[in-house]
């Protein structure tokens, strides 16, 4: 595992804290829903439409954590979050009915919010010198293989099948934040912006051309639960393909991406090749769920062979997309800013991928005609054709006047 992390320093430490706060992640992701409908005694139906609302509430903290960001040391903040993220997740051990599980839900989620927020400013201080891009791709490849081993430690759970073992699980979930914490402090400290120069107001709410980037970016999240919701459901309708196939999907994702991540980063720190990258993903990722809308008209085997081979395009596509999208969010936000406009593209983002599962499920599996499939292809490459035009008109917007300074206070 040494081998898919940095050399020793600063991104070091910073991929260890990532990977400990998203093994428990994966804990949670495999294991939660068990935990609250079997342990807790809350029905499914609470629990997924409690998620969702919960997510959403969780959006309301994103630019207002960026914001504070630019105010603060982000490493010491996203600390304290996962600190208190910790005290979130045991709160699960209390939750006894649908209304103590939406308010942990809803607490939860402002935390995650917050923390992928604060995570991002943190990303654009240890980027200064680094490439911001790669730091993100980085980490992303640390969380990605967290994820997994965390998924794979819950089976331990899922076997035993007994409130200690979930109970154990919720507990291990709360211990990997403040593993993670504590890694976080190993990292130095990163000043804030000098006081003259933070914008007294939300500047990122004026910065139309930015908006209109990051929005045509963010919608291509739509996507983002083809692989783990819409294609599971696509491939349930071919009684002749065997369940295992949905597996073999996943695997083939998440190897691709722990193997790409990072390699791909570095090409996208200017906007402008950050803006082609978009592009190119966009026109893969189209081409990849082509083979998704093709593989029911063929035979068992063609089909297997085709939705592999598709899964392996779509990841490429999806790290072009994601590399690029990460890119151009950085090159277009203003330094003294840099939490607060990344806090609109944790907002924006999160919206996309809120509405995707309604959205993709309705049009393609409700559908259940593969014509369903050109919802979400002529999204992405509308989209991402969209995109370098538009970087170029943000990157010839005249320079930002300087901020009003803000008083200094204490």
């Amino acid at each position: 595992m040494a081998g898919w992390f940095p050399p020793p320093g600063e991104l070091r430490s910073a991929a260890y804290a990532t990977f400990a706060n998203t093994v428990g992640g994966g804990l949670w992701t495999a294991g939660g829903a068990l935990y609250l409908t079997r342990v807790a005694g809350l029905p499914a139906t609470v629990v997924g439409t409690g998620l969702s609302a919960a997510a959403l509430v969780g959006l309301a903290a994103s630019v207002p954590a960026g914001r504070f960001a630019d105010r603060r040391d982000p490493r010491s903040l996203r600390a304290v979050l996962q600190v208190l993220q910790a005290g979130a997740a045991l709160m699960f051990l209390l939750v006894d009915s649908a209304a103590s599980f939406l308010a942990v839900a809803a607490v939860e989620a402002l935390l995650v919010t917050g923390n992928l927020t604060v995570r991002a400013a943190l990303v654009g201080a240890l980027g200064r010198t680094a490439g911001r891009v790669h730091v993100f791709a980085t980490l992303r490849t640390a969380a990605n293989t967290g994820t997994a081993i965390g998924a794979g430690l819950a089976a331990l759970a899922l076997a035993a099948d007994s409130p200690a073992a979930y109970r154990l699980l919720v507990v291990a979930d709360a211990a990997t934040y403040l593993v993670s914490a504590a890694l976080l402090m190993r990292l130095p400290r990163y000043p804030a912006a000098d006081p003259a120069e933070r914008p007294r107001t939300w500047e990122v709410w004026r910065d139309g051309r930015y908006l209109a980037v990051t929005a045509t970016t963010s919608a291509m999240y739509l996507r983002r639960v083809i692989l783990t919701l819409v294609l599971p459901l696509w491939i349930a309708t071919r009684a002749d393909v065997p369940a295992v196939v949905v597996s073999a999907v996943l695997v083939t994702y998440t190897v691709l991406t722990v193997v790409l991540s990072a390699r791909s980063g570095r090409r996208a720190e200017q906007a402008e090749p950050a803006a082609r990258m978009v592009r190119r993903g966009s026109l893969v990722l189209a081409v990849a769920m082509l083979g998704f809308a093709a593989a029911t008209t063929l035979s068992t085997a063609a089909t297997v062979t085709l939705l592999l081979a598709s899964t392996a395009v779509y990841s490429v596509g999806e790290l072009w997309h994601v590399n690029g999208a990460t890119g151009l969010s950085y090159a277009l936000a203003p330094e003294h800013a840099v939490g607060q406009y990344q806090g609109v593209t944790v907002l924006l983002n999160g919206l996309a991928m809120a509405a995707g599962p309604a959205l993709l499920t309705a049009v393609i599996v409700g559908s259940g005609s593969p014509a369903g499939w050109l919802v979400p292809i002529g999204l992405v490459t509308v989209c991402g054709l969209a995109v370098p035009p538009l970087a170029r008109w943000a990157g010839a917007a005249p320079a930002r006047p300087a901020p009003a300074a803000e008083p200094v206070t204490g």
